[in-house]
């Protein structure tokens, strides 16, 4: 049973139910809309018991939109709608991701001796601008090139990162649908179930998921007993290797043990591209490469999270990352069914107007809804930040507090 409301903003509700808005989105002339393609923010809360949940938005390609929010706690709730961008912002956003891959710049240094040199690099580069370097994987042929240097070979590539974004990718006019930006965004009409949601600041799955509690170190520290932890991913995943490195003996920057408990835990960086500070090229390899190497086991432990560094690329680049991800964990599975694997969804970010232009949570969505698709009838565990970000009172970041995951 759904109840239709319209116009307040505050409501009392009786669980279990739902709630069913309809929204009518105009234009700056105040005039209805008649097209849809905007992009909305829904989520239903309560303060008092400090309660969330995320809401689903169907577009009507008609400038109205339906909202709808399960029901899940008894008690006073409040309900949010926002417009983050207008079908006109995403246009902007869909051009930038087709058409200007090359709008973050990737470098690498060369170093033989007292000789060094620095030159471009990417997944693709004009090879009318000089002679090549190219590093694409040989087992998987993920793409990557450096402009050769002109003194030294291309075996003498000693580091990667990021030198910069690139400026004045949109007009004047274009621009101006992204003055009133805000850092949230809409689900997508693609229909994500809902898969839980916060009471008392707690997160409680939905669809009969068991949850454990984790409020003390020791109780992490008995959970991680005897197990071997694989974390491959983003800055969101060593996020949570950061966190779990306070629980152990010694602690290192991308291994750690725990003798006394017999626990191992290990990070690694997902493959390019990367939007970080120089790291060591021999720091950087491919998830499947990785997972192929893994002979796995009833208490070994693989957590995968890998979007954030894709958003200025077509989604063709992300679809096929992880269609090599998925092969190897199918057969790292077969290998070993008791093994455990753990992905982690994207969350929403805090993006100002610029910012937007390059990691918009438009694309991200696009991204997490493959992700989704990808590893479905796959026997692997999810954490969805995306539902946990949306509706929990934290405002959004792209390292959400540790609290949203183990606290809660």
């Amino acid at each position: 049973v759904c109840h239709k409301q319209n116009s307040s903003t505050q409501t009392v509700l009786t669980a279990p139910a739902c709630l069913l808005l309809q929204v009518q989105l105009r234009d700056f002339k105040g005039q209805p809309k008649r097209y849809g393609g905007d992009f909305l923010l829904a989520r239903l809360h309560s303060p008092k018991y400090r309660a969330g949940v995320a809401g689903q938005v169907l577009d009507h390609e008609n400038g109205l939109y339906s909202v709808r929010f399960p029901l899940l706690w008894q008690g006073s709730a409040q309900f949010n709608v926002m417009m983050v961008h207008s079908s006109e912002a995403a246009t902007v956003l869909r051009r930038l991701r087709e058409k200007r891959p090359d709008r973050v710049f990737f470098a690498s240094i060369f170093r033989h001796g007292r000789h060094s040199e620095k030159t471009l690099c990417n997944m693709c580069l004009p090879p009318d601008k000089g002679p090549l370097c190219n590093y694409t994987d040989l087992h998987y042929g993920e793409q990557w090139y450096c402009y050769k240097p002109k003194g030294l070979g291309c075996d003498t590539r000693y580091n990667h990162f990021i030198e910069g974004y690139a400026e004045n990718l949109i007009t004047k006019k274009e621009a101006l649908l992204f003055q009133r930006f805000v850092s949230r965004q809409k689900l997508d009409p693609v229909k994500l179930a809902t898969s839980g949601y916060y009471y008392q600041d707690s997160w409680r799955p939905l669809g009969g998921v068991p949850m454990r509690q984790f409020n003390k170190a020791s109780a992490i520290t008995q959970c991680l007993t005897n197990k071997l932890v694989y974390m491959y991913g983003d800055s969101t995943l060593r996020q949570w290797f950061k966190y779990l490195l306070t629980k152990v003996q010694k602690p290192g920057p991308f291994m750690a043990v725990d003798v006394t408990h017999n626990i191992l835990l290990n990070y690694r960086f997902h493959g390019l591209p990367l939007r970080i500070m120089p790291v060591m090229i021999n720091e950087l390899r491919y998830i499947a490469n990785e997972l192929d190497g893994l002979t796995g086991g009833p208490n070994t432990v693989v957590t995968l999270g890998i979007w954030a560094h894709f958003s200025t690329f077509p989604v063709e680049v992300y679809i096929q990352r992880i269609r090599h991800i998925r092969k190897a964990v199918v057969r790292l599975l077969d290998r070993s069914p008791e093994i455990v694997v753990v992905v982690r969804t994207a969350n929403p970010q805090a993006l100002n107007e610029v910012e937007s232009l390059f990691k918009s949570d438009w694309v991200t969505l696009q991204q997490d809804i493959v992700l989704r698709a990808m590893f479905k009838g796959i026997n692997v565990m999810w954490v969805d930040a995306w539902q946990m970000c949306l509706a929990h009172r934290e405002p959004h970041d792209v390292h959400p507090p540790m609290s949203l995951h183990f606290d809660g």
